[in-house]
């Protein structure tokens, strides 16, 4: 198995993991409470991600 197939258990572990780090309203950040800050960053790091899963798994290219 590749290593980089592990990715994307990244951010499943960010997001449900931690739900008693990131539960508070201080400090806020761009004006929202530090937990939806954390979850939009990692819905957006999660793009991120699947696409450096995708660009390195070479089934995708059809070959």
């Amino acid at each position: 198995m590749r290593a980089y197939r592990l990715l994307p258990l990244i951010p499943a572990v960010a997001l449900i993991g931690s739900g008693w780090f990131a539960n508070r309203l201080e400090p806020r950040i761009l004006g929202l409470p530090f937990l939806l800050a954390w979850i939009v960053f990692w819905v957006v790091a999660t793009s991120g991600i699947m696409w450096l899963v995708y660009r390195f798994d070479n089934r995708s290219t059809g070959a």
